[in-house]
């Protein structure tokens, strides 16, 4: 249900406006003059706004102007009954979607509210879509821990060097395997990716180097596998500890002789692929309780990186709680909420046992149920545990 404010110092216009367009569906609110409707806009996010021009404490156009400063997507529809070709084109030059004369054609009225719906979620899709076809979001924080890995990924992305990322779930190693490819000389290749340990142990080796027709029950027809589709481009192994022993054999075979071979077949096939692969799992370990190969281990992992825990770098913190303030209020095409000192205070001393992955969680939590500003009663409430 699209929400509209609307803003006019005669009581019997707003009621006149609500009424019919509460019928039409819409959820309606009301302000009696451009100060209160200023207040009503700073605080909620509306689909549209109807506004007069002659009004008590703040005009139309001047509310016009602030509006703008507050959310500059949101449509405002003016209507006076004072009206003339001189105020509906300044109106239109400071911002407003339209220019409606009193009283108002009821279907002009309905036709323009829909016109101002459709461009609202016009700008909501495209925003959408910028973020889809983002290259790759940066990594947040100026700590001692993300410093070494931003030097380390600068002078290791331009080379070949095989990449083997660990760290906890949710600290980011997908976007640090992102980081390395798009400032790698492969960036204008693919970038593909395989969750290990997302596809059972009897199907990783079909993902991984295709398979022919008939090669077994299911196999209805060719599929090319995944070191095939990142030819040219950089292949990410995500959970890499996950992978059975036998694909590991031919992962490792992949790597030393730049072939594969797929399912069925007897071909072998060149690939041009440089492998990134990432793992929660201590490695080393996984080798000696021999559920990982030591070689496999020693070929991946010619540069090893590292990422850090949240609870290890908690000075990143404040920039990523300020980051994700932005992009989740981006995302949802709201205005962008602050968050008092003493709230930022204790998300920093929070226990994040989900790292990144958790924080963004809570934020878009605290957007969703605190008011305008993000409080520490916020974060005691939504976040921390109850006891």
């Amino acid at each position: 249900m699209a929400s509209i404010l609307i803003i006019d110092d005669e009581k019997a216009i707003r009621k006149t406006l609500s009424e019919i367009l509460s019928y039409e569906g819409y959820k309606i609110e009301e302000a009696a003059d451009g100060e209160e409707g200023l207040k009503k806009f700073s605080a909620t996010t509306y689909d549209v706004v109807l506004c007069d021009i002659k009004m008590p404490k703040l005009d139309g156009l001047e509310f016009l102007e602030k509006a703008r400063e507050v959310n500059s997507d949101i449509p405002i529809i003016v209507i006076s009954g004072h009206g003339n070709i001189e105020t509906a084109v300044e109106a239109v030059k400071k911002g407003a979607f339209d220019y409606i004369s009193k009283p108002p054609d009821l279907n002009r009225l309905l036709i323009t509210l829909r016109n101002a719906l459709d461009k609202q979620t016009l700008v909501t899709e495209t925003k959408v879509l910028k973020r889809k076809v983002a290259r790759v979001q940066e990594m947040i924080g100026n700590g001692p821990g993300i410093q070494v890995i931003k030097d380390t990924v600068e002078k290791v992305a331009p080379t070949e060097a095989r990449v083997l990322v660990t760290g906890e779930n949710g600290v980011g190693k997908e976007l640090v395997a992102r980081w390395i490819h798009e400032k790698s000389n492969r960036s204008t290749g693919p970038m593909v990716e395989v969750n290990c340990a997302a596809i059972p142990g009897e199907l990783i080796e079909s993902e991984l180097f295709g398979h022919e027709k008939g090669s077994f029950t299911s196999a209805i027809k060719q599929r090319i596998g995944k070191f095939e589709q990142a030819n040219g481009g950089t292949l990410f192994l995500d959970e890499i500890g996950d992978m059975s022993l036998g694909a590991q054999a031919k992962v490792l075979r992949a790597l030393q002789e730049g072939k594969i071979t797929r399912v069925g077949a007897d071909k072998d096939i060149n690939v041009d692929v440089r492998v990134i692969a990432a793992t929660n799992k201590d490695l080393l370990k996984e080798v000696e309780e021999k559920n990982f190969r030591l070689d496999l281990y020693h070929r991946l992992g010619v540069i090893i990186v590292h990422v850090p825990s949240l609870n290890e770098r908690r000075e990143d913190v404040p920039d990523l709680v300020e980051y994700y303030l932005e992009k989740i209020a981006d995302e949802y095409g709201q205005p962008k909420k602050s968050i008092e000192k003493n709230a930022l205070e204790m998300l920093t001393n929070y226990n994040w046992t989900g790292n990144i992955r958790e924080l963004r969680n809570v934020v878009e939590r605290l957007i969703i149920l605190s008011g305008k500003n993000i409080a520490a009663d916020d974060v005691s409430n939504y976040v921390l545990p109850k006891k």
